[in-house]
């Protein structure tokens, strides 16, 4: 890591925020008008190139929502493999919950209520992916 890379745990929590942003429909630049910054800040933030400190953290966590270790959730000791065996296929599913469609997938999946709706749009999804799994 040079001095210039961004430190995992920044990485991390500049994650948890977009994943959160985008869960809740808010888009960077009503963030950052909420917090009193530029939406360029809240991408800054959200890549993990400059570190939130732990008072815009808490102003962050109650703006979306959450508590603030929610933040922190699911975090690694390093990039590397952590203590226990995660499998790449846990890492692969976090990335797709994170990026725009997975948060919008998961969105129209939560709200929907209908347990037959439910099986019909996990069904697509597996249609359209040629799942083989479960």
């Amino acid at each position: 890591m040079t001095k210039r890379d961004p430190n995992f745990v920044d990485r991390h929590v500049g994650n948890r925020v977009r994943m959160r942003r985008l869960l809740v429909g808010m888009s960077q630049e009503k963030l950052g008008e909420l917090l009193g910054i530029t939406f360029q800040q809240v991408q800054k933030y959200e890549k993990g190139s400059n570190r939130v400190s732990a008072s815009r953290l808490y102003q962050i966590a109650r703006v979306l929502g959450v508590p603030v270790q929610f933040f922190y959730d699911e975090l690694k000791e390093d990039d590397g493999p952590s203590g226990f065996a995660e499998s790449e296929g846990a890492d692969a599913i976090a990335g797709a919950l994170q990026s725009p469609d997975g948060v919008q997938i998961a969105r129209i999946f939560s709200e929907t209520t209908d347990p037959d709706k439910r099986k019909l749009i996990l069904n697509a999804v597996k249609l359209l992916a040629d799942y083989k799994g479960p």
